[in-house]
């Protein structure tokens, strides 16, 4: 029997390859467009269009080049301003041929790789998208950063044996922070620091002012200091940030309408300090936050990382995998090797993670679905699973601009047992036996 043999096709004969670097590139064209096929070109704007002119006079149209750190975003940036169609391709999947390995020849195998098809472009969303993810992306930083000094006037107090984080859960709260500035002010009285207790902290004024009896060391009290102004310096860049996201989110505004209410959900921690959910709904048209364990914040990480857009997903299965939240399918011999899902860094990804594990004490559907899962495998399988579930969510929402409803936990308990019923007497009639109520003294 003859086997017939598969014979790649040019798909983009007007393909080249650029290999990125932090001080130059190295582009290589087909061998038919020039004498030398392969230059290098430094990373200043004046080479970049260079390079630009130097592509357009070979006649190239498509442009393949890799993810290296952030080195690629201004070159990506300046070729796509030119007309051209880039693609920008995970290194870790493009390998190499095997023997030397260089720049020249990585470039020439991206070049030969784009012209066969055998390459595919990441995900990038559009311009307007791209700005608030790089405002989200700052902002997060600048939480992360904050954070850092938080540990700092915690650790100072314990030096001067103030255990106030042993009384109050946070200590950059509201009567945290007031306690902490009149230390820093100069009040060293426990009893009119413990004064400072708001209403909703379950410790007594008498064990917070037994918790800020210290040894008020002025080294430690020097570091609490420093460690409260950089808070406040941080504090304060981040409401700059705010302000830019408010106006790029008000730049997406296609709906004029307003949310309704949401009793069930407060003010996230780290949320913006402007009405974001109006926001986001204006932008997106539907309601993310309906959706249990979606906050303010995960639902504006879900739009700056994708957009409102979902259209270069064909499916929600594409729109998961690309998550990184399918079950995974690596076959040998017809036998199923493992399930696991790939790794993956993607931030909304942790997003959904992180906002899954908020189901466990949720009396909504879709903390039911989360108990069952973890009651069956372990918690982060289960919450991957329901993170995955969050997303098929989410795509459904933006995709078919459909509002989510909680049919509540009752009603998924009612549905789960309608199934495991329905699953028995199969089972049961396949064994020639049939199922039968037990009518217990209570029920009669």
């Amino acid at each position: 029997m003859a086997v017939r043999k598969q014979v790649f096709e040019l798909m983009h004969p007007n393909a080249a390859g650029i290999d990125i670097g932090s001080a130059s590139h190295f582009v290589a064209v087909p061998a038919d467009r020039d004498d030398e096929a392969v230059r290098e070109f430094k990373s200043f704007t004046e080479d970049l269009m260079a390079m630009a002119d130097w592509l357009e006079r070979c006649g190239i149209e498509t442009i393949a080049m890799e993810s290296t750190g952030v080195f690629w975003i201004p070159v990506f940036e300046l070729l796509e301003s030119r007309g051209f169609t880039v693609f920008l391709v995970n290194a870790r999947h493009v390998k190499n041929v095997s023997g030397r390995k260089s720049d020249v020849l990585d470039c020439q195998w991206l070049q030969q790789l784009m012209s066969f098809g055998l390459l595919s472009g990441a995900f990038r969303p559009g311009e307007d998208i791209c700005v608030l993810r790089a405002l989200s992306r700052q902002r997060d930083m600048l939480i992360d950063c904050q954070a850092r000094h938080v540990q700092h006037m915690q650790k100072a107090l314990t030096q001067m044996n103030l255990q106030l984080a042993n009384v109050i859960t946070d200590i950059v709260g509201k009567t945290g922070q007031q306690i902490i500035r009149a230390i820093v002010a100069g009040e060293r009285d426990p009893v009119k620091l413990a004064a400072f207790r708001d209403h909703r902290i379950h410790a007594s004024e008498a064990e917070i002012a037994k918790s800020l009896r210290g040894t008020w060391r002025d080294e430690h009290l020097f570091a609490l200091s420093q460690a409260l102004r950089l808070f406040d310096t941080y504090q304060e860049r981040i409401g700059e940030c705010d302000e830019r996201l408010a106006q790029a989110l008000a730049k997406l505004a296609r709906h004029d309408e307003v949310p309704e209410p949401n009793k069930r959900k407060g003010r996230a921690k780290n949320a913006p300090n402007f009405d974001i959910r109006t926001a986001l709904f204006q932008a997106c048209g539907v309601d993310l936050t309906r959706i249990d364990a979606i906050d303010v914040s995960t639902a504006l990480k879900v739009i700056a990382e994708v957009g409102t857009d979902l259209s270069k997903f064909k499916t929600v299965k594409h729109f998961c995998s690309w998550l990184g939240l399918c079950p995974g399918t690596k076959i040998s011999g017809g036998k199923r090797l493992s399930g696991a899902s790939k790794r993956c860094a993607n931030r909304l990804t942790q997003a959904l993670k992180l906002a899954a594990t908020g189901l466990l004490r949720s009396r909504s559907a879709l903390g039911a679905y989360f108990r069952r899962l973890a009651g069956r495998m372990d918690k982060p399988k289960a919450i991957k699973a329901a993170a995955h579930k969050l997303a098929r969510l989410i795509y459904t929402m933006l995709t078919k601009g459909t509002e989510y409803v909680d049919q509540g936990q009752d009603y998924y308990e009612q549905r789960y047992r309608i199934r495991v019923l329905a699953n028995l007497s199969k089972k049961a009639a396949s064994l020639g036996f049939q199922l039968q109520p037990v009518v217990t003294p209570e029920a009669a």
